[in-house]
């Protein structure tokens, strides 16, 4: 189904979905999950979010602003002391393999990772 195909289903001035990529509402519904438990307030991650997205490199049509909340999401992760840059990078490397060694309709699941870590279990961030 194209984009334009799914847009036709939403509602009168919706001309397509929000989040073009399914990380995308992953990213989104952590965010407001992590706020609704009290890991920061919204104006906190206001703060993180703009100084994201006005780094040098943004992109002007704002094609990479999940990106940018993705990095502002970490960032606050690491600045509130729950998991650090080179933790998420080790987790998101270890379902990277995972999800490479896991069969074609299979569920991803994380004791599928080969690497370094292979046979921790599961995550912990």
């Amino acid at each position: 189904m194209s984009r334009h195909e799914a847009a036709a289903g939403l509602p009168a001035g919706f001309d397509e979905p929000v989040f073009a990529e399914p990380w995308q509402a992953e990213a989104f519904a952590m965010t407001v999950a992590l706020h609704d438990k009290g890991l920061f307030s919204w104006s906190e991650w206001a703060d993180a979010l703009s100084a994201e997205v006005k780094k040098p490199g943004a992109a002007s049509d704002g094609h990479d602003y999940y990106e940018h909340w993705l990095a502002a999401l970490e960032s606050l992760l690491s600045a509130k002391g729950v998991a650090g840059k080179s933790d998420v990078d080790k987790l998101a490397a270890a379902w990277e393999r995972a999800a490479h060694a896991t069969p074609h309709g299979k569920p991803i699941l994380l004791e599928n990772d080969p690497g370094p870590t292979a046979g921790r279990g599961s995550a912990s961030v």
